[in-house]
Parts: structure tokens; C-alpha cells; sequence
């Protein structure tokens, strides 16, 4: 196969924070239910907050960490991951329970 692949991946340590959160979860907590009501609607009494039956939305608190790219033959595909590590202890970014989490790969001509 003829071309390049770009790699993109992450430094991940084993602490770093990795939380998803449903909205109806977040929003059964009593704090922030006062907060959102003292934000939003200052003034008013007897407010409730209600959910859509169907609104599952989830966000995500995680860590934020820099992105590193480099450039491989396609033909290196299988090795991806080997060679992200590679990258990473090349450039010393990974230490004591570190790992290599890919974050996008695209094929360039």
C-alpha cells in the first residue's frame, strides 16, 4: 500500500480523572439543582426542574491532555500502538503507569 497514516495519541496516566455523567444524574443532586435555580432564575420561588422522559445526554470530565501526531507508512498499520509508544518514550512523555491511548488516525496521500 502506497502513503502515509497520521497518528494522533495521548499520554494517559492510571489517575487521571474519566468520568461520564448521565443528566438525570447530575441533576438529582440537590447542590446542583440550587446552583442552576440561583443562576437562572433569580428571584423566583417555587421552581422545579423538570427532565424530558427521553433525554439521556451524558457528558464527560476527564482529564485534559496535550495531543502528539507523527507519520508512518500505511503498510505499518498492525503497529500502530508499538509505534506510538515508541513516539512517546522518544520524546520521554511516558512514565511510571503511563500508557499510550490513540485518539484519531487519518490516511493521507
Amino acid at each position: 500500500m502506497n502513503g502515509n497514516i497520521e497518528v494522533t495519541y495521548k499520554v494517559v496516566n492510571q489517575n487521571d480523572l474519566n468520568l461520564s455523567i448521565d443528566l438525570e444524574e447530575l441533576l438529582k443532586n440537590e447542590k446542583i439543582v440550587k446552583v442552576i435555580k440561583s443562576e437562572f432564575a433569580k428571584g423566583y420561588r417555587n421552581i422545579d426542574i423538570k427532565l424530558d422522559s427521553e433525554m439521556s445526554d451524558k457528558f464527560k470530565l476527564e482529564t485534559v491532555k496535550e495531543h502528539y501526531s507523527f507519520t508512518v507508512l500505511k503498510d505499518d498499520f498492525a503497529d500502530i500502538i508499538t509505534l506510538a509508544e515508541d513516539d512517546a518514550t522518544n520524546k520521554k512523555l511516558l512514565k511510571k503507569e503511563c500508557f499510550v491511548e490513540l485518539v484519531d488516525i487519518k490516511t493521507i496521500e
